[in-house]
């Protein structure tokens, strides 16, 4: 596996790794307040990333157009925005990091659907 789809799946790793560190932190501390960016890293960093590199490879025609690199290239914006984003407003630090990752966030799934949608022309 190379390119796209393990771009992917190596990225979706290192989210799970961070997650999981976060969540033996917060069950070390017996302090869940972060929780909400724990789950968020999770779902939008491990289960989504990895789904979008197992998409891209078993449709590898996908992964080979310019809009599926735009995709990943902001749905991993996205995590980065999102879950450190989600962290702060929980901390009641500000809230305006998490609103960007939210809407960079959905907006890589607009890209992914139309990836998919798009592609059924083309397979």
């Amino acid at each position: 596996m190379r390119g796209l789809p393990f771009f992917c799946l190596a990225s979706a790793s290192l989210y799970a790794l961070v997650a999981m560190s976060l969540g033996i932190y917060m069950g070390a501390s017996h302090d869940h307040a972060l929780a909400p960016a724990h789950a968020h890293l999770n779902l939008v960093g491990w289960v989504s990333v990895a789904l979008y590199g197992l998409y891209y490879h078993a449709v590898p025609t996908a992964a080979e157009r310019r809009l599926a690199k735009i995709h990943v290239a902001v749905a991993s914006l996205g995590v980065v925005l999102l879950a450190p984003g989600i962290a702060l407003a929980v901390l009641g630090i500000t809230e305006g990091l998490a609103s960007i990752g939210s809407l960079v966030t959905i907006l890589s799934m607009l890209l992914f659907t139309t990836v998919i949608f798009t592609g059924r022309k083309t397979a």
